[in-house]
């Protein structure tokens, strides 16, 4: 039986939380967030002590494995000191958003020799599976090029997420494309080319990035065209637009994964119900579910997790070269990035 305890309790540590209520091998046993309020209704739920403190919980809580959901540039200091205490970790995507973060929590995992895992979610969608699967079996022949689209409409940034202007489309939407376009052509990125526009957010409130665009080439051959964007309308019959194309010299295939063949129109107005996630006979369903549930079975099964930090620290590095590339309008050859600190921004 694996002992989790969850550091951040909001929307991905609550759904984490009920993935793991009543799935065999796993028993969550506490729930860490600075705000006392969310700590509590998260812990209520799983029926756990609730903490604000993480250091606290790891000291107070029997624990085995640790899931780190705090927001995309706090994972550092939960990480290290669960890795330091001995407990295994799966630790919300992106990794990090420095270079130096991602090397800490690097260096703490391999010190103290736990497992480590970072949640790309979509390595458990169906559909992004099944273009991977049909680019490792070699139906598309070599994959010469891919085009990714995923957005989000201006509720994410503006009301979703209080954290939004210390992160960025590129963070929060590009480091799900970057891992999928790498998992696919089954090879690492080589050098990025971006271009963006901001300044709607930023009369909202948010002074981040409303649109990204990034141009990948991967080392040997292949390229990746992704578009992450925060600024779509919110009259939008779904807050994520997420378009798959990967085209093979053998064959292509291409994906809509806001549209997942239910369409309601109801006085209330015209949606695509999200048919990935939800509950049946009252248990979550989704790829962040069948995610965590991974990662608990692979732990009792003592077999090695992954994605694991590799993997996490490559779409890191991908995205800060995304960044560095917006702020100098130059081709970034990915390694080189993190060397600068104005590419977190």
């Amino acid at each position: 039986m694996q002992r989790i305890g969850i550091i951040g309790g909001g929307i991905r540590g609550r759904l984490y939380a009920q993935s793991l209520d009543g799935f065999p091998g796993a028993s969550v046993e506490a729930v860490c967030d600075l705000s006392r309020d969310v700590a509590e209704e998260t812990a209520a739920l799983a029926r756990v002590p609730a903490f604000t403190d993480h250091r606290r919980m790891l000291d107070e809580t029997a624990l085995d494995a640790v899931i780190v959901a705090t927001p995309d540039f706090a994972h550092r200091d939960a990480a290290v000191d669960a890795a330091s205490r001995g407990l295994h970790l799966l630790i919300e995507k992106p990794l990090a958003t420095t270079a130096e973060d991602a090397a800490a929590i690097g260096a703490a995992v391999r010190e103290a020799g736990v497992a480590c895992m970072v949640g790309f979610e979509n390595r458990w969608n169906p559909a992004v599976r099944h273009i991977h699967d049909l680019a490792a079996g070699g139906e598309l022949g070599q994959v010469l090029t891919q085009n990714i689209l995923l957005s989000n409409s201006w509720y994410v940034p503006t009301r979703m997420l209080s954290w939004a202007a210390k992160s960025s489309p590129a963070w929060f939407l590009m480091s799900h494309t970057a891992d999928a376009a790498m998992w696919v052509a089954g090879r690492p990125v080589e050098t990025v080319f971006a271009r963006g526009s901001r300044g709607r957010l930023a009369e909202r409130g948010v002074d981040t990035w409303d649109v990204v665009h990034a141009l990948l080439t991967f080392e040997g051959g292949g390229t990746a065209n992704l578009t992450s964007t925060w600024v779509l309308p919110d009259s939008l019959p779904s807050i994520v637009d997420f378009q798959y194309q990967a085209v093979g010299d053998a064959s292509a295939v291409s994906v809509d994964l806001q549209d997942q063949s239910i369409r309601h129109a109801a006085p209330g107005g015209y949606r695509w119900p999200g048919m990935l996630g939800g509950e049946i006979d009252g248990r979550l369903q989704g790829p962040p579910t069948w995610m965590v549930q991974h990662f608990v079975t692979e732990l009792e099964a003592g077999r090695p997790l992954s994605p694991g930090l590799d993997v996490g620290a490559r779409v890191t590095d991908v995205v800060l070269a995304v960044h560095e590339s917006l702020r100098t309008g130059e081709i970034v050859r990915t390694g080189t990035a993190a060397a600068t600190p104005e590419a977190a921004a």
